[in-house]
C-alpha cells in the first residue's frame, strides 16, 4: 500500500457550514493531536513554489490527453483502498472508504438528488494520479488560482515568495492575466486532483448537472468557498453556484466520523447512477 499525505484536511480555514455530528465539530481537524506539521509545511512548501502557471499548462497537456488508463468509476475507488491520508486527522482510512460515508450522508439529507449522491462518491478520485506516479503536492492540498496574486489566506501563504510567477508582474497583480469578473471558468486554477477529475468527466461525456461539476471542480478552492477569497473573479453564475459548494463541503469535512459503510451492499446502487449519469463502461483517464 502506498500512503499519502492529503494536507488539504489541515491548516486551511474552517468551515463556516457546521451541524451537528457524532463527533462534535470541535474534534475536527484538531491541530494540538495528531498533527504532522513538518510534513504538511513541506507539502504546501513544495506545491506553493512550483504550482506556476507554466506547470499547470504541462500537467493539463500530460494528463487531459486522456490516455493513462481505460477503467471504471467502481475500479478506480477500488484503487483507491491503496490511499490513506496520513496526515488528515480526522480519519485513517482508506479514501474509498470516505467515498461511501460522503455519499451515504448526502444521500440521507438530499434522497431526491441522486447526481449529489455520486458527486459525494466520485469527488476525490482524482487522487488516483497520486498511485500513478504523480508527486502528492500536486494531487492533494487547497487549490488556488495561477496567473494572479496568490492570496493571503492561502494556507502557509508566506510560501508563495519561492514561486518565480510571484516575480513576473504579469502574474502577481491582484487581477494578473484575467480581467475583473471573468468567471472561474476563464481562470486557471493550481493542478490537483479536482480540475483533473472534472477534465475527465467532461472529456467522458458526463451528464451531470453544472451544480455538481462546481462541487467536483471546487471543492478544493478553500480559499474561495471558506475565506471569502478572489470573488473579483467571479462572476455571477459563479456565485450561485457557491452555496452548491459549500453544502458539498459541509458533508465532504464532516462524514469523518461516521461508521464503516457496506461498501458490496451499496456498489449496485451507485453502479446505476453511474450508468445514468456518466454512462457505466470504461472511462479513458
Amino acid at each position: 500500500m502506498r500512503i499519502i499525505c492529503d494536507p488539504s484536511a489541515l491548516f486551511r480555514p474552517e468551515s463556516v457550514h457546521c451541524e451537528q455530528r457524532a463527533k462534535q465539530n470541535d474534534d475536527f481537524r484538531n491541530y494540538d493531536e495528531n498533527i504532522q506539521t513538518h510534513n504538511v509545511r513541506r507539502t504546501y512548501t513544495e506545491m506553493h513554489a512550483k504550482q506556476t502557471v507554466e506547470f499547470g499548462r504541462e500537467m493539463r497537456t500530460k494528463w487531459c490527453g486522456f490516455n493513462h488508463a481505460e477503467m471504471s468509476i467502481i475500479d478506480i475507488i477500488g484503487e483507491l483502498d491503496n490511499l490513506v491520508d496520513e496526515s488528515d486527522p480526522d480519519i485513517d482510512l482508506p479514501n474509498s472508504v470516505h467515498a461511501f460515508q460522503t455519499a451515504e450522508r448526502i444521500r440521507a439529507a438530499h434522497p431526491d438528488k441522486p447526481w449529489f449522491h455520486l458527486v459525494g462518491l466520485i469527488h476525490d478520485i482524482g487522487k488516483v494520479m497520486a498511485l500513478w506516479g504523480e508527486p502528492q503536492w500536486c494531487v492533494v492540498g487547497d487549490t488556488f488560482p495561477v496567473g494572479c496574486e496568490f492570496s493571503s489566506k492561502c494556507v502557509f501563504s508566506e510560501t508563495f515568495a519561492a514561486n518565480p510567477d510571484s516575480s513576473r508582474p504579469e502574474y502577481s497583480s491582484k487581477l494578473g492575466v484575467y480581467e475583473e469578473h471573468c468567471g472561474l471558468d476563464n481562470v486557471t486554477m493550481s493542478w490537483g486532483h479536482d480540475e483533473y477529475l472534472y477534465q475527465c468527466l467532461r472529456h467522458n461525456g458526463t451528464t451531470l448537472p453544472d451544480e455538481g461539476l462546481y462541487m467536483i471542480r471546487y471543492h478544493s478552492f478553500y480559499p474561495w468557498h471558506s475565506a471569502g477569497q478572489y470573488d473579483y473573479l467571479c462572476c455571477e453564475h459563479d456565485r450561485s453556484m457557491l452555496p452548491w459548494v459549500r453544502e458539498f463541503n459541509k458533508f465532504d469535512l464532516y462524514s469523518k466520523s461516521d461508521g464503516m459503510p457496506d461498501k458490496a451492499a451499496l456498489v449496485p446502487y451507485y453502479q446505476g447512477l453511474i450508468d445514468t449519469y456518466i454512462h457505466g463502461g470504461k472511462l479513458s483517464w
